[in-house]
Parts: structure tokens; sequence; C-alpha cells
């Protein structure tokens, strides 16, 4: 076998090991158990395009949030006031849209939600308060801004222009479908003619794939809410950013080990605080998206919503301690929770189960992260022989 073959071949059986790939094989699994559980009960087809974009657009304001909480997990932070900034902005947006207008209004929520994200950033990087803190504090107090911006009461919107953009619908055309498709795999192609792993180029192959299969046998999968449309832009835009650039394997770094980080000339505050503010952003753009599907808020929308978004994120892989991370699969790991929540209701069981379902769904696969992991699995047997841990340079070599 040749050196190419070998690097191919070895390229391949880690593409699908299953820590790279196993929130996808978990995915198709619970899909396939749901399908051939709703056909046993003679219940209408569970793959219907209808239940699948049904599916899509209740996880996408959740995906959304999950794409940029990857980010901030890979640069070695996180994020718990995610939900509370969405519900901050989706209330100035409201507040402001009737006597200001959609544009000023769209315009003041995603301010909000940048200043909240920049004030993270400074007390965690500038002031050096711990991350778990800081963000914990300002979930309580930007909730707390909520509450008492509604009194207590939820309000409406007159002008409907939120609304009738977060409840629009695209259909891409089967043409742009195909020729999508087309560029993607060939892309995909290219950069392994050039050099590239089949690891690498993972995402290219299945988005490409994806969309070719939806664009010739279900056409129907292309007609889509705008919010689904954000969310795929936003996932393709920022995975490419992650695996293709600079910034995106500095950010990298910054998370892995930030002192060598800084050693090797990366501003790791800026890195850091960036991440933040971005992701406070996001989180004011899917509260307005949100507050526009009802043209209403309430002083306890999204609560809760960001244990959610950190369980995607977990399921779909990413770290909690930096450095580690794709945003495809903490999309997936969001369609896995959706997807578990809409088979409880398709199935009509009980929803005093559908969490404790999940908790052992996100336990399982942490246990599962860990368990496949080269560097814990030392540490795990290390422990069990009573040995000292491999030293940190053994580590960084391996």
């Amino acid at each position: 076998m040749s050196t190419t073959s070998a690097h191919d071949h070895g390229s391949w059986r880690r593409s699908l090991a299953p820590r790279a790939a196993g929130v996808v094989y978990a995915f198709v699994a619970l899909v396939a158990i749901l399908t051939i559980t709703s056909s046993v009960q003679g219940r209408p087809s569970y793959l219907s395009s209808v239940n699948l974009s049904n599916i899509l657009d209740q996880s996408a304001l959740i995906a959304i949030l999950a794409i940029f909480m990857t980010v901030v997990l890979i640069s070695g932070n996180f994020d718990l006031s995610v939900a509370s900034t969405a519900a901050l902005a989706g209330t100035v947006a409201l507040k402001t849209i009737d006597g200001y207008g959609p544009v000023v209004a769209i315009l003041a929520a995603l301010v909000t939600g940048a200043l909240v994200g920049l004030l993270n950033g400074v007390l965690v990087q500038k002031v050096g308060v711990n991350a778990f803190i800081v963000t914990l504090g300002t979930l309580t107090a930007v909730r707390g801004v909520v509450q008492a911006i509604l009194d207590g009461q939820s309000i409406t919107a007159a002008d409907s222009t939120l609304m009738d953009v977060a409840t629009a619908r695209w259909a891409m055309p089967i043409v742009v479908a195909v020729i999508l498709a087309v560029l993607l795999l060939a892309g995909a192609g290219l950069l392994i003619k050039r050099g590239g792993s089949v690891r690498s180029t993972a995402g290219l192959w299945a988005s490409g794939l994806a969309l070719l299969l939806l664009a010739l046998f279900r056409p129907l999968m292309l007609d889509q809410t705008i919010s689904v449309w954000i969310m795929l832009l936003l996932v393709v835009l920022t995975a490419l950013t992650l695996r293709y650039t600079v910034i995106g394997r500095n950010l990298y770094a910054v998370g892995g080990n930030p002192e060598a980080a800084r050693l090797s000339g990366i501003d790791v505050d800026r890195y850091r605080m960036v991440a933040f503010v971005l992701n406070g952003t996001v989180a004011a753009l899917v509260g307005v998206l949100y507050a526009g599907r009802f043209n209403s808020v309430d002083p306890t929308v999204l609560t809760g919503g960001e244990l959610t978004v950190i369980a995607a994120a977990v399921l779909g892989g990413t770290s909690l301690f930096g450095g580690s991370g794709f945003v495809t699969k903490s999309v997936v790991g969001t369609l896995i929770l959706f997807t578990l929540s809409n088979g409880f209701n398709v199935l009509n069981i009980g929803s005093n189960y559908q969490n404790v379902v999940q908790g052992t769904v996100l336990v399982a696969a942490a246990s599962l992260y860990t368990a496949t992991s080269g560097r814990e699995r030392r540490k795990l047997r290390a422990a069990l022989k009573k040995e000292k841990p491999p030293a940190p340079a053994e580590l960084v070599r391996s």
C-alpha cells in the first residue's frame, strides 16, 4: 500500500471513529428508532417532509445560539447569559419598534446584545473574574432588567414587521440547490487533491451530498423558514472560518493553550472578548427572531434556554475546557435534543419522561467522548492503577 493510500485510509478511519462522528451516529440511530416505532404503531411517517421541517424550525434558534456558544467554548470560556440576553434584546425590539420603526428596533436590540457580551468579556478577561461567576451574574441581572422593563406583563407590538420576517419562508430553487451541491462536492475534492484530509473536508462532503439528495428526492425540504436559512448560513460561515482561516486556528490555540498562544504573539484577550461580543450579538438576533414569531414577549421568555444550548454543544463533543469543538456537531446535538422532544410528542409519551431521557442522553454522550479520548483514557487507566498520570509534556506529544 502506498503512503498516500495509507494516509487516506487512516484519515477515513479517524473521520468515522466514534469520537469524530459519534453524534452523527446517535442522530441517525435516534431517527431510525422513531421512524420504526411510528411505523409499528401505525402513525404517519416520521420522516415526512412536514415533520422534518417542523423539527428544523423548532431547533433553528437554539442551534444558532449553540453555534456561537461553541465558539466561546473553543476560546476557553463559556456564557450562561445567552438566553437572558436574547430575552432582553427581544424586549428592546418590541418596545422600540412602534415608535422608531423596525430598522432602529433591530439595531437597538443587536447593540444591546453586543454590550452585554462586551461586559462579560471585560469582566472575565480584563478584571479577571471567573467566567462562570460573571455570566451567572449577568444571567440574573439581565433577566431582572427584562422583568423591570415589562413590569411582570407581556407586551405586543402594533407593527408586525418582525413577525412578517420571522415567520417568512423561502424555497430554494431546485436548480440552485443542485449547483450549490456540485460546488460543495467539487470544493471538497479540490481540497483533498491539494493535500487536505477526508476529515478536514467531511463537512463539505456531507453538506453537498445532503443538498443533492434533498434536491433530487425531497424538494419540499428546500422550503424552510427564514430562521432555518439563517442557521444554515451561520453554521457554514462559522465552520469555514474556524477550519480554514488564521482566525480560526488562533482561536483553537487560545482555548487549547493560552500561554503558548500568548508567547506566539496572539492577543488572547482580544480573541476571547470578541467571542463574547459575537455571542451576545447573535443572542440578540435570536431574541429578535423569537419575539417576531409571536410579536410578543413576556418576563419568562427563553428561561432555561442557556442550559439547552450548552447541552447541545456538549452533545456535539465540544470541550468545556477549551481548544476543541465543531459548530456543525453542535447543530447536530441541537437536532438530537429537539428530535427527542418531537418524538415524545409524536408517540404521545408523557412529558414527565422527557427530561429524564434527555439528561441520560447528555450524560451518556459526555461519557462516550471522555472514554474515547486518548488523553482521558490514559488518565483513567492511571487513576485505576493508582499511578501518577502522564506528565504534561507527554500529553502534548501525544
